[in-house]
Parts: C-alpha cells; structure tokens; sequence
C-alpha cells in the first residue's frame, strides 16, 4: 500500500485527504518511481482550488515535480533500477511512489540531495524560460526581479546574476532580501521602506530596469511600468497578487514589450526550447552555480501546512514534502 494526498473536491489545501491506496498496476512503457521529496509550486494550489487552466478530473493528486529513484520498469529503454531521478509531471507527485514514462525523468544533478531535485525544474526553468528564450536578456542590462523571496524570484536572480544582469532584487522582508543577496543580488530594495519604483530610479540614475521579472503582478506590474527603460521587457511569470493592467500609454512611450511567460507549454509548442533550457540548467547546476534555495521540509502528512507557507508569503524559496 502507498500513500497519497488526494483531491475529491476543489477548494483549500485543508480539502485534501491523506488516503493509502493500492500501487497502480505498470503498463509495458513505464517506469515506477519511487518518491522521495515533492516540491510544491503556485499551480498546485490554484488547481487544487480549481483556478488553474489545466483542471484534471477529480479525483486527482496534486504536485508537479518531485525526486525519487527508480523501483520497477516495464520495457522501458534508457532507464535502470536504482537511478536517481527527476520527475516532471502535471499533477501526480505528492504520493509515495507515481508511475511514469521515461520522457518524464531525468537524473538528479550530482550536486544535489532528492529536495534539491524536486524544487528545481520549475522555479528555474520558468526563471530560464523567461529570462533567455521571452527577454533575450544580454549582459549588463538591468534585471528587476519582484517576490525575490519566492522559489520562482530566487531562481531568476541566480540566473540573471549567472546571464551577466545587474540585479535589483525586491521583496516583502529583510530576511528574504538577505538570501537574495546571497543568490548574487546586486541591490535590494524593501516594498514598505520606499516606493520601489522610486528606489529602481535611484538606483539606474533615472534609467530605468531594462528587464521586469514579475511574477506578483496586480499594483506591483501597474508601477514597474513607471520605472523602466527605452525597449524594456516585462515579464508577466503569475499575478500571485492579482492580475495588473498594461498602460497602453506607457508601453508605447518606452517602446516596451509585455511578455506571457509559459515554461510548460512553451516546451509542448516547441520541444526544441526544452532540450536546450535543459541542458543549459543541469550544466549549471553541475558547476555549482545555481540550485534550489529549501526554507521548509515537512512530511508528506503535513501538505495542508506546507502549502500554507506559500499562500502566507512565509517561505523563502522552496517547500518540500519528504516521504
């Protein structure tokens, strides 16, 4: 018997049931993994709550992404029994074990311990996504970086810092600003200490931040447009605060550009972009200069509490469930 957190009916993270189940018979093709930290994302919670485009048939298991290693296979090529492996999935994950194909796995980086890999692919690969393939973004530009504090934020500040930006981290607390200094922040800038577009200006000598990571959105994406620079960027990565409105005025004025930001389905419309984003993260993460900043590890019976911490703004960085 194994162990999964379920959702019968849409609503809070409280909604969810811990039930122990019977493992699920593997179908020649895929691989069963067997789960040993599930990281919890944004999108989770919205599809619990049924606010998410993707709306599996209920009942369904939530969780994204997670790391384990490989137990049994069914004729499927490229894999072994005992491999250390990610798993990228669109719901699934917070369970013991989940079965999947071998297109669905990759090896967990040298570098890293099972919660590592199961809070990297989509905090980083969003951040990569964004930054490279939606901004283009070149060395010595300036990247402005909101909810820094977030699994998400934090992932793009290391890679802006490792893509040759200047980066203007901002967040809610002092604490949060602290890990984002130590993740390669250039400058930090406090919400409640000042304005933060009057701090961008300070900071750019009335320039402006050629690059907008944003993954808040409501009044915070309303007022970057106010503190940018000639053909800036604005990356639309989630409205965690309510969504924004684009001042058609201000766009045109900066010649600036709003960007949907889609790591998913960027990959399902264009394979390729996967590949490439892929390879590019894992060989970072190899060399030890990016990985996933963890602020909580709770079990897996303590999902209505971990996916709190997100909701509250309490985490820094990643949460984890361990089974």
């Amino acid at each position: 018997m194994v162990r999964a957190v379920v959702c019968c009916e849409l609503g809070a993270p409280e909604v969810l049931r811990l039930e122990t189940v019977a493992p699920a018979a593997l179908a020649s093709g895929q691989v069963r993994v067997a789960i040993h930290a599930a990281g919890i994302n944004f999108p989770d919670i919205l599809m619990v709550a049924g606010q998410y485009q993707l709306k599996p048939p209920l009942p369904f298991i939530p969780g994204m992404e997670a790391a384990g290693e490989v137990i049994e296979i069914a004729d499927a090529p490229g894999v072994g029994i005992g491999d250390k492996v990610i798993v990228k999935a669109r719901f699934g994950c917070f369970a013991d074990e989940i079965l999947v194909s071998p297109d669905q796995l990759v090896p967990l980086p040298a570098t890293f311990d099972y919660a590592q890999g199961a809070t990297f692919l989509a905090a980083h690969g969003t951040a990569y996504h964004a930054l490279v393939d939606r901004a283009q973004i070149k060395p010595g530009e300036v990247l402005l970086v909101h909810g820094a504090g977030g699994g998400v934020g934090l992932a793009a500040v290391e890679l802006g810092k490792v893509l040759g930006a200047t980066v203007i981290a901002a967040a809610s607390s002092e604490e949060k600003l602290a890990v984002a200094k130590q993740r390669g922040a250039d400058h930090t800038v406090l919400y409640c200490r000042e304005p933060f577009r009057d701090a961008v200006k300070r900071i750019t000598e009335g320039r402006g931040a050629d690059v907008v990571f944003d993954p808040v959105g409501g009044e915070i994406f309303e007022q970057s447009l106010r503190c940018i620079a000639w053909g800036a960027r604005l990356l639309v990565v989630g409205f965690t605060g309510g969504t924004g409105n684009a001042r058609t005025n201000l766009v045109l004025i900066k010649g600036a550009s709003v960007l949907g930001v889609r790591a998913g389905e960027a990959v399902r419309q264009n394979p390729s972009l996967g590949t490439a984003r892929q390879e590019a993260l894992f060989r970072l993460a190899n060399e030890g200069r990016i990985s996933p900043n963890i602020s909580h590890r709770l079990p897996l019976e303590g999902y209505a509490a971990a996916m709190r911490l997100l909701m509250d703004r309490r985490a820094i960085g990643r949460v984890v469930l361990m089974t």
